[in-house]
């Protein structure tokens, strides 16, 4: 048998304390880089991954490392904004309004890059031809208009004069506008083609000519009770912006690509009216936060 002598250690000897104090401080680190999820609302059928990869080039900034997850069912707005507010949801998003801002932490910084404030009309199949006729908004006003109970658009629309039927569920205002209880659904520039696709059985089509526009920021909104989360996205976005990955994202991504090849912005008919409801503190004063969508946009990145 062999014996191996192995040298004697002194615990008390100034270079083991230092080893000692190196590993519990180093330990220490570890547990303050633990790993952090973020729970998001499950995507519906109607909706595209690009919020949810925004995020997480957003949280790819941050010094921690973040793990996404999302509720096991898709859940109704109402029911997401109760979630967000109890921590049990950490992100959501959507269009801002004083109330949101008011019970969530607002990341001020337009997700869409203002392509959301083009709206765009679902009508039924064999309509165009009304809708040709329309030039002003007083000719809007002849319309009827399809919007979700609870949502900011609802309150914008009937602020400009015009008339709103109302569904407490998204999915039935489709059915709704295709049984002609009203003859136009606002959609966002860059929902309009996902969603026409989702309901192939209905006789629904865009409207072509036609551009309602209206200033209705998309932004992150995090749960009160993780401000630390809501730093990171900030910092991510704002980041983002500076180093062009923003832009990148925003045109590589096949929704934007599919809404800028389609909706041809720039030679619509375009129809503005205001948001009365926009926030004070909503940074209108930078410009770098918008794209120049009527104008003339970059080429798409392949």
């Amino acid at each position: 048998m062999f014996s191996i002598k192995t040298p004697s250690i002194h615990l008390q000897s100034p270079a083991v304390k230092a080893l000692v104090l190196m590993v519990l401080l180093l330990g220490g680190s570890a547990v303050a880089a633990e790993k952090k999820t973020v729970i998001t609302n499950m995507k519906s059928n109607v909706q595209t991954d690009y919020m949810n990869g925004l995020l997480k080039l957003a949280l790819s900034y941050s010094d921690k490392e973040y793990l996404y997850s999302t509720t096991p069912e898709v859940y109704s707005r109402p029911r997401v904004m109760e979630s967000v507010k109890s921590g049990n949801i950490s992100v959501m998003w959507g269009g801002t309004s004083e109330e949101m801002e008011r019970d969530f932490l607002p990341i001020r910084i337009d997700a869409y890059r203002g392509l959301m404030n083009h709206r765009l009309f679902f009508i039924r199949q064999g309509d165009q031809a009304r809708f040709d006729r329309i030039n002003t908004l007083d000719d809007l006003k002849t319309v009827k208009f399809g919007q979700g109970r609870n949502w900011q658009d609802a309150s914008i629309l009937e602020g400009a004069g015009l008339e709103v039927i109302k569904a407490t569920k998204k999915p039935s205002l489709y059915h709704m506008l295709d049984g002609g209880r009203f003859d136009a659904f606002p959609r966002g520039a860059n929902e309009v083609w996902t969603e026409l696709a989702a309901f192939p059985d209905l006789k629904l089509t865009v409207e072509k000519n036609l551009v309602l526009i209206y200033p209705l920021p998309t932004y992150f909104f995090v749960t009160p009770k993780d401000p630390a989360l809501a730093k990171d996205i900030e910092f991510g976005l704002e980041s983002a912006i500076r180093d062009g990955a923003f832009d990148r994202y925003f045109y590589s991504s096949p929704e934007v690509k599919e809404a800028l090849g389609k909706a041809d912005l720039k030679n619509r008919r375009a129809i503005r009216i205001a948001n009365p409801y926009l926030p004070k503190a909503t940074p209108l004063d930078r410009k770098e936060l918008l794209l120049d969508l009527m104008g003339n946009p970059p080429q798409s990145i392949d």
